[in-house]
């Protein structure tokens, strides 16, 4: 089994799909619209061009997500999308990267657990960690 966080957004699942696949060297597994569902499917007409379904894989895992429908969409709230990487340089890029354009709420530091440790809402409204964990003795 293997938990895989599905994210909603409000119309910009693409672009924030194609940021998270550069800014940390994913690749976008499958991304489909609305508008490329099959005949007789329900699809409100201001949806065609959104994102229907799209996985992006990062290492050896991997996130969804679709754009919600104005009923369904809500803020998201209550969870964070956590990177968990071997090194400083890594959790350091990634921060730098993914963070940029948004809501920081504890800049990348040491902390008594991390080597690295940040937490973050990136320019999408989706809350992040990165962790760099220190070497158990």
């Amino acid at each position: 089994m293997k938990i895989i966080p599905y994210l909603s957004y409000s119309g910009n699942c693409a672009e924030a799909f194609n940021f998270y696949a550069a800014a940390a060297g994913g690749k976008i597994e499958m991304l489909m619209t609305y508008g490329q569902a099959p005949p007789g499917a329900p699809v409100p007409p201001d949806m065609t061009d959104k994102v229907m379904h799209a996985t992006l894989s990062i290492g050896d895992a991997a996130i969804m997500g679709a754009d919600a429908p104005v009923q369904f969409a809500s803020k998201p709230a209550g969870f964070s999308v956590s990177l968990n990487v071997e090194t400083p340089e890594e959790a350091d890029r990634l921060y730098a990267a993914l963070s940029a354009g948004g809501d920081i709420k504890m800049p990348i530091t040491e902390t008594f657990w991390a080597q690295r440790f940040a937490m973050f809402i990136d320019k999408f409204s989706i809350p992040w960690m990165i962790n760099c964990e220190k070497p158990t003795a």
